[in-house]
């Protein structure tokens, strides 16, 4: 049975968040990549659009969080489903470093407003 313990986890960062990669080929997953994202107060990532569905978990903190031009306040709690072709932008608006649980497809991309691609290597 693959365990990934979290000193083995990934860190790469982007954006002014990080990104903790546990579930990739390069630690046995076959499918599906699932990583801990961790949103610093003040930061507001760009919008991007993105390739595959992710289901995107908020496990501490608040988020303003844009889909497709909708703007809503994300709580502790609540999980969004973001389907592939989705545009999303997030924002923490708060003072505290808000973390978050995803999982998507393997081979995940992402669409910046400006064309540039971005394969996150922490979803594949």
């Amino acid at each position: 049975m693959p365990i990934v313990r979290p000193s083995e986890a990934v860190v790469h960062e982007i954006h002014g968040a990080r990104f903790v990669s546990y579930a990739t080929p390069l630690t046995g997953s076959t499918e599906l990549a699932a990583w801990r994202g961790e949103i610093p107060a003040g930061t507001k990532a760009p919008a991007h659009t993105v390739s595959k569905e992710e289901i995107l978990h908020l496990l501490v903190g608040e988020l303003l969080v844009t889909l497709d031009g909708r703007t809503d306040r994300v709580t502790a709690g609540d999980t969004l489903i973001i389907n592939a072709g989705a545009t999303l932008a997030v924002e923490n608006p708060t003072s505290e470093t808000a973390v978050t649980w995803v999982t998507t497809s393997l081979g995940l991309e992402a669409e910046l407003a400006d064309g540039t691609w971005i394969v996150p290597p922490w979803a594949n």
